[in-house]
């Protein structure tokens, strides 16, 4: 290609993405005019893709984590052939518009995550790549190669100033992940001036220190340059690579390049003119896209895209050699279970001194694991307590690949991320562990796998006070609350181990978003189900366990997870003083509020209207099921260092407790 051609086709996405920002009237047009050149370079002489078919599953992978400079990536999707049209990106940040603010999973074809908050997605293209190794391992076989691409990236100073990209970068290093090239945006500037202000350590000698294939690029907008380092990154198969390149924001601005002005507000009009000019660019109408620039586009689009053809046909082939490989891999990359999955779950004999559910849960993840071989996930250094290794299973690390427990070490914010870039790749089905009360550090990343309708499973351990003597650091009290307020989360609290299995076979069958399971450390009598609602009803989020049976209960009584068991033995005591009293269990919120109303008035009947809950975290959120002259028992301080046995009575987590609010109730 002629220099002439490819500085016009590097011109035209600069230019898009001002003129689209100029519409919007906000937005980040600097980013895009930076790093045009080495996102030219990537679209039309690397990746591998298929505009007319962007799930296409061995697809090279592409996140742009700088989503603040989203226009790059729909003025690329636009011109390379994706269903992305000119009118398209004059709706940018829009009502309803497909070219929305940030760029956003399922809203754009091609888009390959939810991009924004920094640093998140330099995680999901960690958690793709490690996805594209386990699948290429457990999938390829001699001269048949069904998974091999790459995950690219392009991220920016911001995202490598975030924790979580750090977490996800010392990880990537110690995998070994060879397949996975970030091109960094080093631009030098930030919202609040040059980044000498506050980030000035050798970026470079930081990612050669986590394990990295470190090349420097001095010159943004040095085609030769970059085409190099690329091809070497490439080249690498023992460790990720990253490329700094030096770019400048607001490229071709007379006034703003290389300055704040060019980051997050449009050019104006007056400097957006100055900067056609300056570029040689027809100063009207906006959105002018040169015809040459389009076909050059248009033709890399067509030849990235026959690699499909390829591969289609190495498929077929692979398809006849490998016919249970080949319906396998149909199987995973369409989310489906295979026949069976759920018959190896175990049934849970009663027991009055039964296992805690993490143990419970552990048990039950290795049936599943037997019948799900797609089932890739670990624990942030705790699995011994978590309980989430898969027995007779290998660690995942290169330059196999082939094992299923994943050690992410001490790093619960970068897991977060990796899980949701598993879940996007496609195939997996991942999970991760840690203390309920470290969700705290992966909120960011929980609420981006509900934001993205993400199918992952977290198995958080240690959910309350019953944790014990580590004391107020360790024992979440919001937790449970925060949680719940995340759109398009599903909690479950299970009670005992049946209910433990039940929580899994309801977060495998769930199809769209991800579950969180709180688990507790301490041991919960397995109840004895003979005159007892079944175990398998927890999928309707809560069920009547238990009724005295005088008929219309007087009163009813609520709990969840370890807290079951104190409202059981309360209500006998209640229906021992004559009292008709229902017991519902309620493990999750969020599958209740999905039954049919008729169910939900079943269960918690209107006119009942003496209700208590009883839970050990913060009562935020109960008085919608137990209405405005019920009672939550709950906890609302911080707890304390103690036996667990202790700190419920100290904290009113009692049979007492609970019996002297009822009968207040009653008394009314």
């Amino acid at each position: 290609m002629s220099l002439e051609l490819d500085t016009l086709c590097i011109n035209t996405i600069r230019m898009l993405s001002a003129d689209g920002v100029e519409e919007a009237r906000s937005g980040h047009p600097g980013m895009p005019m930076g790093a045009a050149t080495m996102a030219y370079l990537l679209w039309t002489r690397f990746m591998r893709y298929n505009p007319e078919d962007p799930a296409w599953a061995d697809r090279d992978r592409f996140v742009l984590s700088a989503g603040h400079g989203s226009m790059l990536l729909y003025s690329l999707l636009h011109l390379t052939g994706y269903d992305l049209t000119l009118d398209d990106l004059k709706q940018f940040r829009q009502w309803e518009s497909r070219t929305p603010g940030h760029p956003e999973y399922g809203q754009t074809p091609g888009v390959e995550t939810t991009t924004g908050p920094l640093g998140q997605g330099f995680a999901n293209a960690v958690g793709m790549a490690m996805a594209e190794r386990y699948l290429a391992a457990h999938f390829n076989r001699p001269g048949f190669d069904i998974v091999d691409h790459y995950t690219y990236a392009i991220v920016s100073d911001g995202d490598l100033m975030e924790g979580v990209s750090h977490e996800a970068a010392s990880l990537a290093g110690h995998l070994g992940l060879g397949k996975l090239v970030f091109l960094y945006d080093d631009n030098h500037i930030s919202i609040e001036g040059s980044t000498d202000i506050t980030f000035t350590e050798d970026r470079a000698a930081r990612f050669r220190a986590y394990g990295w294939h470190v090349q420097e690029v001095s010159d943004g907008n040095d085609l030769d340059a970059l085409e190099e380092a690329l091809r070497a990154a490439r080249s690498e198969t023992a460790r990720p690579s990253l490329i700094a390149v030096r770019t400048h924001i607001g490229f071709g601005s007379p006034g703003k390049q290389d300055t704040p002005g060019a980051h997050g507000e449009p050019l104006g009009a007056e400097e957006l003119a100055r900067t056609k000019a300056h570029l040689g660019w027809p100063a009207g109408p906006a959105f002018h896209v040169p015809e040459e620039a389009l076909q050059r586009f248009r033709e890399a689009g067509r030849q990235a895209a026959s690699a499909q053809e390829a591969w289609e046909s190495l498929f077929a082939e692979y398809s006849s050699a490998h016919p249970g490989l080949a319906d396998e891999w149909r199987l995973w990359m369409s989310a489906g279970l295979p026949g069976g999955w759920d018959e190896a779950l175990p049934v849970f004999e009663a027991d009055k001194k039964g296992p805690a559910s993490r143990a419970a849960s552990g048990t039950v993840l290795n049936a599943l694991a037997g019948k799900l071989k797609n089932l890739f996930g670990g624990s942030a250094d705790l699995a011994p307590s978590n309980k989430t290794l898969i027995k007779g299973e290998e660690d995942f690390k290169g330059p196999a690949f082939t094992g299923r427990n994943i050690r992410f070490g001490v790093r619960e914010h970068g897991m977060g991320g990796i899980l949701n870039g598993m879940a996007l790749h496609g195939g997996i089905r991942p999970y991760g562990g840690t203390f309920l009360i470290f969700s705290d550090y992966m909120r960011p990343s929980i609420r981006l796998a509900s934001l993205m309708r993400l199918r992952v499973i977290y198995v958080f351990t240690h959910d309350s006070i019953g944790l014990g003597e580590d004391g107020p650091t360790h024992q979440p009290i919001e937790q449970l609350a925060a949680l719940r307020a995340i759109p398009g989360l599903t909690v479950i609290r299970p009670a005992d181990a049946n209910e433990t299995r039940e929580a899994w076979r309801a977060a495998v069958r769930m199809t769209e978003g991800p579950v969180a399971l709180a688990l507790t450390r301490q041991g919960l009598p397995t109840l004895d189900r003979a005159a007892l609602g079944p175990a398998e009803m927890l999928s309707r989020g809560a069920y009547t366990l238990w009724q005295s049976p005088e008929g219309k209960p007087e009163i009813i009584l609520i709990g969840t997870g370890s807290e079951l068991h104190i409202v059981i033995d309360a209500a006998a005591k209640l229906s021992d003083e004559g009292h008709r009293v229902r017991v519902v269990s309620m493990p999750s919120w969020e599958l209740f509020e999905r039954q049919p109303a008729a169910y939900r008035k079943e269960v918690l009947p209107e006119d009942v209207t003496r209700r208590i809950a009883v839970e050990a975290g913060s009562p935020m959120g109960w008085h919608r099921y137990v209405g405005a002259d019920g009672v939550v028992v709950g906890i609302e301080r911080f707890g304390a260092s103690a036996p667990y046995q202790i700190l419920y009575e100290q904290f009113g987590l009692t049979v007492a407790a609970v019996l002297e609010k009822a009968r207040e109730l009653l008394s009314k």
